[in-house]
């Protein structure tokens, strides 16, 4: 199994403290991409949460400039 770095050390994620939505008391939010759309259209979209130890293949220690 290879090695991946998680969530909690890239520079898209945002930790729960600073979100009262995310649920887990490990969550947070990816920033990477856009909030994902939702069926309405006068509702809000929402980031993605994701847990501290997941992982995806836009992990980077900086962010985009």
């Amino acid at each position: 199994m290879s090695h991946h770095n998680h969530c909690a050390d890239c520079a898209f994620f945002e930790d729960h403290a600073a979100n009262a939505q995310a649920v887990a008391n490990d969550a947070g939010l990816c920033r990477f991409n856009p909030p994902v759309t939702q069926p309405s259209a006068d509702a809000k979209g929402f980031w993605p949460v994701v847990g501290a130890n997941d992982w995806c293949g836009h992990f980077s220690t900086q962010a985009a400039e």
